[in-house]
């Protein structure tokens, strides 16, 4: 008999930082939330160039989807940034 080698005992790819990382959030789409996320993300990282963030609206614009590229410098800055994300009320979803 052969051992199964795709258990699920393996373990996940690890990040390797600094690298490049996208982060999309989706919410309401109200007037402050695009700089409400940029404001929480730039805590973290400074600033961030223009051609870093991608702006999509809903099909019937009720909502956005905004997904920023950051060089992420580790797990605790991008734990801090998820969790600030999802303490702004506008905020349905952080990927």
């Amino acid at each position: 008999m052969s051992e199964d080698t795709t258990s699920n005992d393996q373990e996940p790819p690890r990040i390797k930082f600094p690298c490049l990382y996208p982060i999309k959030i989706i919410g309401n789409a109200v007037d402050d939330f695009q700089e409400s996320v940029i404001v929480v993300v730039e805590r973290y990282t400074g600033t961030i160039r223009s051609n870093l963030i991608k702006v999509q609206p809903s099909r019937e614009n009720n909502y956005l989807s905004i997904t920023i590229t950051i060089t992420a410098t580790g797990k605790d800055q991008l734990q801090n940034i998820f969790q600030d994300l999802k303490d702004i009320e506008s905020v349905k979803m952080v990927l």
